[in-house]
């Protein structure tokens, strides 16, 4: 998407459009995760800030888009996701690796959900796995509400108080995200690590 275009058009048309544009793009970043749905809410955040909208009424179109967009990705999930993994579309991914994660996510899955907001790139494949783990929607669904409410307000606080120099805010989100995804992959790394110690321990003691 771009985010250039998106922005001037939310700029210039009238506040349902604004909030309907902030719907859409936090519906669809669920699905296609390469989504400026951040920035574009921080965005929503100055528009308020110079009374072109309300800080209420985008943070429900935001969250509502938020909360849909991952349900449909949990739905994808449940009525899909096994078949593709069954049917080893890809191949790539080992299917006991996927049972493995299968588990985990049944057992810590709800947490995940919570922080699932705050997490880079992982939005789409957090609600792809409720979906297969056939997590209870309705906790499900209150759960990435409540989520996505409690991230949103952080963005368009930032933007609001931030005004015409909401742009400013980016480059802090890129470097959040750098900071969280360095700190996932260096978790992964360690669990990885310890799994594969952990392993060969118990195979030698077998």
């Amino acid at each position: 998407m771009d985010l250039q275009a998106i922005i001037q058009f939310l700029s210039e048309v009238e506040p349902i459009l604004i909030y309907l544009g902030i719907f859409f793009i936090a519906y669809i970043e669920n699905i296609f995760p390469p989504s400026p749905s951040d920035v574009v809410i921080v965005f929503g955040g100055s528009m308020v800030a110079i009374g072109k909208s309300n800080f209420f009424a985008t943070l429900f179109f935001a969250s509502m888009g938020s909360m849909l967009g991952f349900i449909t990705m949990y739905l994808i999930g449940k009525w899909f996701g096994r078949h593709i993994i069954e049917t080893r579309k890809y191949k790539f991914i080992p299917v006991d690796n996927i049972h493995k994660m299968e588990k985990w996510f049944s057992k810590y899955g709800y947490a995940i959900i919570i922080a699932n907001r705050f997490l880079a790139g992982t939005r789409a494949i957090v609600s792809f796995f409720a979906g297969i783990s056939e997590m209870n929607l309705k906790i499900t669904a209150i759960l990435s509400l409540v989520s996505a409410m409690v991230w949103n307000v952080i963005l368009l606080y930032s933007g609001y108080v931030m005004g015409r120099n909401w742009h400013k805010i980016g480059g802090h989100l890129e470097t959040y995200w750098m900071v969280v995804t360095s700190v996932m992959v260096l978790v992964a790394c360690l669990w990885i690590i310890y799994y594969l110690v952990f392993q060969r321990k118990k195979t030698k003691n077998a």
